[in-house]
């Protein structure tokens, strides 16, 4: 599915990170000098990009869990989760589409702190593979990516509540990844010693999809 949401359409002035407050997380490639990864362009929208279509979700029965090689598996509803503790990021979010929207502000719960609640993480783990909502979507990734400081389960995007079309009640962002890592309707995070490739990474996308090395397709 493709659309386009005209409602969250940008400025051509681009938001740049010492613009903002205090205790906002800064993701590190907001600060290059180029900001627009290769082969990518910018859009002042926000596309809307999905494998199946948007699945129903209601939050009085939603839950994210945190399950495989933790110490403590977890499990949050929509209340626990909004009680948890919040951090902000300022980031960029590049599509392996090649359209790259500059300066976003999610606001969530940090994946270190998810992970601190279930008890840390076995030493075998290297991998994340992310459960979506929507008929069994996964997408896969290393830890080191998963686990930066910019990553977060987000539930506000610039301020407002992450809609059913982008993703909404909460979706994975890990900004340093093509935003298909930045899995929509967020239900589970499995940790895993050995990777195991998901939904678009088994119909040809790249394992581990870096956009400053445009890793697209195959490995």
């Amino acid at each position: 599915m493709f659309a386009m949401d005209q409602t969250k359409t940008q400025g051509q002035e681009i938001p740049v990170p010492d613009a903002m407050p205090d205790g906002v997380i800064i993701s590190p490639d907001t600060r290059r000098a180029n900001r627009i990864p290769p082969g990518q362009s910018r859009t002042l929208k926000w596309p809307i990009l999905d494998a199946f279509g948007a699945p129903a979700i209601d939050k009085a029965t939603w839950s994210v869990s945190l399950t495989g090689s933790v110490n403590q598996p977890m499990a949050f509803s929509w209340e626990q989760y909004l009680a948890l503790p919040r951090v902000k990021v300022f980031s960029d979010f590049h599509c392996v589409t090649r359209w790259s929207r500059l300066g976003n502000i999610w606001e969530g719960v940090s994946v270190a702190k998810l992970v601190e609640l279930a008890g840390g993480l076995k030493p075998d783990v290297g991998y994340v593979v992310a459960h979506g909502y929507d008929q069994g979507w996964t997408t896969n990734m290393p830890l080191t990516e998963f686990m930066a400081e910019d990553a977060l389960v987000a539930f506000l995007h610039d301020g407002e509540e992450i809609t059913l079309e982008h993703g909404g009640p909460v979706r994975l962002i890990v900004p340093r990844l093509y935003a298909w890592k930045s899995a929509k309707w967020l239900r589970a995070l499995e940790f895993k010693e050995k990777d195991q490739a998901g939904f678009w990474e088994r119909n040809g996308y790249h394992m581990n999809g870096d956009p400053w090395r445009e890793e697209r397709y195959g490995y």
